[in-house]
Order: structure tokens, then sequence, then C-alpha cells
């Protein structure tokens, strides 16, 4: 969006974007055209539910998944619906909130949007709103050019020649052991499995581990030039979640060139269509064989990482940009009442 307004998009014309933040941000906006409020602060759902929509000057975009109750010309992005389809992964006091608040703030808000079909029909089967009052609007891939590999420090790290890579945090429903169960078999074959992100105790519910195998390496929270140096030497990439709302490392995989080996569950086959090798999230065996093949056949690497730029398409930040900005006009223009949206989705389809 700030972007758009540099370039004098005809969707930005009349339309004054600032983005409202606790004391404690970034006193500088990182963008050129879209400046920063700095509003006085307060814990999480606290600081949104009570302090934020006292400075709200007009509508509110709200992208993360809440946004305060009070507001009513607001437009709200919930990305999934794992609370509720994967309730051990998350701590009771988060999924309770968002129990209570994603389906009152389907009734408040003047939009509701989503991610992904899949998203978007699980959201509507768990009685937050209905299937045609919620927008689609997909993520995109764009980001990741910005993203310099030659700059990671992990260039001068002791990595392994051969390596499958798995990136996110450790929550139950990434379904991590799924991997651990072959990583035996895999050191016979000389593969290593790296493993990035952390864990937000206040968000996901705890995972014990046990004594790990020795191909597996945690290397925690890494960087953006990191992440691009580890998706460019990767084997594959293995995304084994028992659910993702999107499954944005998949893109990111594809856009850098790195071939998916994904689980055929929940988005992630509507976002990697043809550019993965599937397998079952419970079934260890077919994790091992979509492996070995990717390993064995460099033609298989290329044609997944030929259709993974084919798939790049199919999704853009720009176009979301401009889909928020239809959503926002509309809003200015139709004293807040909800659209009807089938044909909209349909298009998104």
């Amino acid at each position: 969006m700030d972007a758009l307004i540099g370039k004098h998009h005809p969707l930005t014309a009349g339309i004054t974007l600032e983005i409202l933040c606790t004391a404690d941000a970034a006193d500088v906006s990182p963008f050129a055209n879209v400046p920063l409020r700095l509003l006085p602060s307060a814990p999480g759902h606290l600081w949104e539910q009570f302090i934020l929509p006292r400075y709200v000057r007009g509508g509110l975009l709200s992208l993360c998944n809440a946004g305060p109750l009070e507001t009513k010309k607001q437009i709200v992005c919930i990305h999934d619906a794992n609370t509720r389809l994967v309730p051990e992964s998350y701590g009771f006091a988060f999924r309770t909130a968002y129990r209570v608040l994603h389906p009152l703030l389907a009734q408040r808000a003047a939009h509701i949007v989503t991610v992904s079909l899949f998203s978007q029909r699980t959201i509507a089967r768990f009685g937050i709103a209905p299937t045609d009052e919620i927008e689609v609007i997909h993520n995109g891939y764009e980001h990741v050019l910005r993203w310099n590999a030659d700059q990671s420090l992990l260039k001068q790290a002791d990595l392994p020649n051969s390596f499958v890579l798995l990136v996110g945090s450790r929550a139950p429903h990434k379904n991590i052991a799924i991997i651990y169960s072959i990583a035996a078999e895999l050191a016979r074959r000389g593969i290593h499995i790296l493993i990035t992100g952390g864990v937000d105790a206040s968000v996901y519910a705890r995972e014990r581990d046990g004594q790990l195998p020795a191909n597996v390496r945690h290397l925690g929270r890494v960087d953006d030039n990191d992440l691009a140096f580890l998706y460019r030497r990767a084997l594959c990439l293995v995304l084994p979640s028992l659910t993702e709302g999107f499954g944005l490392s998949a893109l990111e995989a594809m856009a850098l060139g790195c071939p998916v080996v994904s689980s055929d569950a929940g988005s992630l086959p509507e976002v990697c269509g043809r550019a993965a090798l599937y397998a079952p999230p419970h079934n260890g065996s077919a994790w091992l064989a979509a492996i070995e093949q990717i390993a064995a056949e460099p033609l298989l690497r290329e044609r997944l990482a030929a259709e993974g730029r084919k798939r790049l398409e199919a999704f853009s930040w720009r176009r979301g940009a401009e889909q928020y900005l239809e959503l926002m006009f509309a809003l200015d223009h139709d004293s807040g009442k909800r659209r009807q949206r089938g044909r909209q989705t349909a298009r998104n389809a």
C-alpha cells in the first residue's frame, strides 16, 4: 500500500493511511508514505480493545487475527481457525480469547477477510461468519526478493551438505514429530534435518522434546538473509503440518527455487498446486519416499522449482493491497454495510 500511494495508484486517491502502534514501538516509520502514530501502551488485548479504538479517526484495518470490538468501521483479517482445529497447539488463555473475539468481530466488523479458501471454509464451518461474507485475499511472495543469501552469516557456519529444511514454530500442529520419526532413515542416506523458528510460550502449548536424533539440528530464530541461504541450499522444504491457514514458507521456498514436500492437509494443496510432492501428515514412509525421490532425481527438483515459479503468479502482495484498498473504498462509500461477496470469492478461486 505504501508503494501504491507513492505511485499515485488510482485506488489510493483521497486516502490517508497511518499506523497506530504502542509508544514503545520505533518512532520512525519504515515507510515512505505511511506515518506512525504512537499511542499509550498496555498489554496485548487490553491495548487492542480499550486504547486503540479511542484513537481511530476513520476506518480501521486490522491484519492480525483480532481487532477492537468497539470499532464497527473495520476490516479484520482472520488468518485461520486453528485454535478450533488444533486447540492442543495453543495455550488456554490464547485460544479462549480467540474463541470469544472471532464470532463477535464477525458480527460487528464491516468486512471479514481471510487468506485462503480453506480458511474461508473452516471459519464458516465453525459458525464465525457465513462463507459469502468472508473475502479471500491471499498472501504474497515479493518480500523474499529483498533477501540476500550472500549476506547470511550461515555461510560461515558448519552446515551439512545435504539437508531438508523445516521452517516454523514447534507447536504440535506443525507435526515435526513425523520428521523426527524418519530421521534415522534419512541419516543412513546422508541427509540431515535443519529446523528454524522459536516458540512463543504465551501462544503455543509447550512441546516436550526427547533426545533428538543426531542428524537433527535446531537453528532457532534466523533472519531473512539466513532464510534465503537455507532455502537455496536445501534439498527441499518439508511442511508436515496437520493444518495451515496459508503456509507462507511454501510460497517463500517456491520463490527461491526450493522444492517442496508438503502435507496434503489444510490450505497447503491450494497454495502449492503442482509445485510440490505430497504426503499424508501421519505416514512416515510416504515422507521418506518423497524426500528420497527428490534426492535421487535432479530433474524432478528442477521440475518442481519451475512449477513453483509459475505458481507465484497466483499470489501477490500488490494484488492483495489493491483488494484491501477496494474494500476500504467500499467501506467509505456504502455507509459500512457489508456487501455480499460471492462474486469476488469466485474470482479469487
